[in-house]
């Protein structure tokens, strides 16, 4: 019979409708009963594409004994992690303190109010190693809870106090300086790996933001360091296993250092945030294989993960029938088989295993994962780009992996940012009606009639589409720059509107006034045993990052102080962690630099596509672009009725004369 579960919206926790545990959905139904049964919370933190999660759910959640003794003796709370980040973010916290390390999936024991006492991840169904069962930790912890529960109090009072000093952070007097910047920059620089990419050495993580902040100090500074390291990770990364050279899109990351051999799982804040890199290292030197591998991501989210209703789902696991990376791998035998009946003849297929780097005996478990041994050679020639529709035809007939298909406000937003930009970059009208599409599907599903912005969208087990759990600080930041950018794309100002309604809604609800910066929850949310606050840049951008980033832009478009001081208030509290630990904070070093370096604020009046062409040719990380239909701000003041077309450059509200010609705009914008 099934559990609570089964009337969730969330696929992963869905997944686990038919354990035998008697899981509960984390809310107060769970604590109260915890209460009323004198028990410790059992709770289980994952999400649908973690591989890891998948093997405990099945070694212990599906095993009748294991799930007895959880039964027994706690109450059980399943909690899906990108749903409810603020309750993983307090818990992973307590992981981290207790442990030393975090990951998923996340166990953690505590008292019927919240407050943990026990943390860890990963448990196995049988000891090893020093790793003790997870039933064997099980009944210690009830034996701890029956006969130590004064010292389990004290170490749940010690870990809980813990929990909130770093929301207690106060702010610096000054805004954190261009060394900062130089800092952080100077630091990737050093752990580069000149042979690879990337930085550091296996498992090796995108870091798309670092990336990023490179990106934006090689149009800053000019340097040839920067674009190296920049250039060198983009082809290694593309060329590697790590991206998916037949269905487009990146995995989570690489277990070595060649970017070879990925942890399977596609997450959609990868692409939204790898996309984005390479459509700047398109935009920076002009390499044609930048622009392919933005436009098969673009593909993969468009064909794979977009939704009949215009949302985008939020990961494809890592598994399918039960093996990790089964769906993507291929043995030389069915490799050549698959092609020469797609009609290649034997040196066209000769070619394409020889592209691909298939040989007999494999590079993964005897299989072979696709990859480029040229690095950085991505474009294919014709006979190739037959080869890839060939294999692509036959995969789709594979088993696929599990689609947790919710749509998430923020990692929505940070897509639609992305497409917007690269819509206007590329001119691609496909793309611009993606961005539109999805940007609409957001203000139609996830927006109350109230204006409460909400975290989550997913048709329930009778199809009917629900909205569910209130929007957290990210979520609100992401839609301000998704906006800002649809605003940049299609000049029509209700994008503007848009953003700065959700611009309003995080000062309101998100706000430290104490402090300043934004907690995790909203003031209208439920209470946790310590209100959050998000601050490291880690897989995706922190709340505060994408906050300070998002309303300076903003800020600077509409000429509200309000929300350029809100930024400056971020960058002065993040600041001084910043400066300490730079390579943690890239997304926030790019509002840092944006208050630094002043941001250029560009209006095209009238129907003057050529000027607004010029604009968009190059990659311009500290402009904002104004035209279309004008509205309610100063840089359109007497400009709207500008009937010849012309294009204004201002930065901090001193504008240069006029440009009437793309040649004039060039050069003004060249001179910022």
């Amino acid at each position: 019979m099934p559990n609570r579960l089964a009337a969730e919206t969330s696929p992963y926790l869905r997944q686990h409708a038919d354990n035998p545990v008697d899981w509960f959905p984390w809310g107060d139904e769970a604590l109260a009963e915890a209460a009323r049964l004198d028990r410790p919370l059992l709770i289980s933190v994952g999400y649908s594409s973690c591989h890891w999660c998948h093997v405990m759910a099945h070694e212990s959640f599906e095993d009748p004994h294991s799930a007895a003794v959880m039964n027994e003796l706690f109450v059980n709370v399943k909690v899906d992690r990108e749903e409810r980040p603020d309750v993983d973010a307090v818990y992973m916290d307590a992981v981290t303190a207790l442990s030393g390390r975090g990951g998923w999936p996340m166990t953690v024991f505590a008292f019927p109010d919240g407050r943990p006492f026990f943390a860890g991840t990963y448990f196995p169904k049988e000891s090893r190693s020093g790793h003790i069962s997870f039933v064997e930790l099980c009944l210690r912890i009830d034996e701890l809870w029956r006969t130590q529960r004064q010292d389990l109090d004290d170490e749940a009072a010690s870990v809980t106090e813990s929990l909130g000093r770093l929301a207690t952070l106060t702010p610096a007097t000054d805004l954190p300086g261009a060394d900062a910047v130089t800092a952080a920059i100077a630091a990737l620089v050093s752990q580069f790996d000149p042979q690879w990419g990337g930085f550091g050495g296996a498992p090796k993580f995108p870091q798309a933001m670092s990336l990023e902040l490179l990106a934006r100090a090689v149009v800053r500074d000019g340097d040839d360091t920067f674009l190296e390291v920049l250039t060198t990770t983009l082809d290694a990364m593309a060329s590697g296993g790590m991206y998916d050279h037949i269905g487009g899109g990146f995995a989570r990351y690489s277990v070595d250092r060649e970017w070879l051999v990925p942890h399977f799982e596609k997450m959609l804040y990868d692409q939204a945030l790898l996309a984005r890199v390479y459509l700047h290292g398109w935009q920076l030197t002009g390499q044609a294989g930048y622009r392919q591998v933005l436009a098969e991501t673009v593909d993969y989210v468009s064909t794979v993960l977009t939704r009949p209703e215009g949302g985008i789902a939020s990961a494809e696991d890592a598994d399918s029938e039960g093996e990790e990376g089964r769906f993507y791998v291929w043995s030389a035998d069915a490799f050549t088989r698959t092609l020469a009946e797609g009609g290649l003849s034997n040196d066209e297929v000769a070619t394409a295993a020889a592209w691909w780097g298939v040989t007999d005996d494999g590079n993964f478990e005897g299989s072979n994962i696709l990859w480029r041994p040229i690095r950085g050679d991505l474009l294919r020639p014709e006979v190739l780009g037959r080869a890839r529709a060939i294999l692509g035809a036959a995969r789709d007939r594979r088993v696929r992996p599990g689609l947790d298909d919710k749509v998430l406000t923020e990692w929505n937003a940070l897509w639609i940012a992305t497409l917007a930009e690269a819509a206007a970059a590329t001119g691609s009208p496909e793309w611009a009606r993606q961005a539109l599409r999805c940007g609409e599907f957001l203000v139609e599903h996830l927006r109350r009639a109230d204006g409460r912005w909400m975290r989550s969208w997913q048709r329930d087990p009778n199809g009917v589409g629900q909205a569910r759990h209130l929007a957290y600080a990210a979520d609100y930041a992401a839609l301000v720059d998704a906006f800002v950018r649809l605003a940049e794309l299609t000049g029509d100002p209700v994008w503007v509107d848009h953003a700065r309604s959700a611009a309003d809604g995080l000062i309101a609800l998100f706000w430290d006034e104490a402090n300043g910066g934004v907690f995790t929850t909203g003031g209208d949310a439920p209470s946790l045993v310590t209100r959050p606050k998000d601050f490291t840049d880690n897989a995706s951008p922190a709340a505060n990052s994408l906050a300070a980033l998002a309303l300076a832009r903003l800020g600077a478009m509409t000429g509200v102080d309000a929300y350029t001081e809100r930024s400056e208030d971020i960058c002065r509290l993040v600041g001084p962690l910043a400066e300490r630990h730079p390579t943690a904070f890239t997304h926030l070093l790019g509002a840092v630099e944006l208050h630094t370096e002043g941001i250029t604020e560009v209006v095209v009046s009238g129907d003057r596509a050529d000027l607004l062409e010029v604009v968009r040719a190059r990659f311009r990380p500290h402009a904002v672009t104004l035209w279309g239909e004008p509205w309610d701000s100063p840089l359109w003041e007497e400009r709207s009725a500008d009937s010849p077309g012309r294009a204004y450059v201002c930065r901090q509200r001193v504008c240069d004369l006029p440009a009437d010609t793309p040649e004039g705009l060039s050069a003004q914008l060249d001179g910022n």
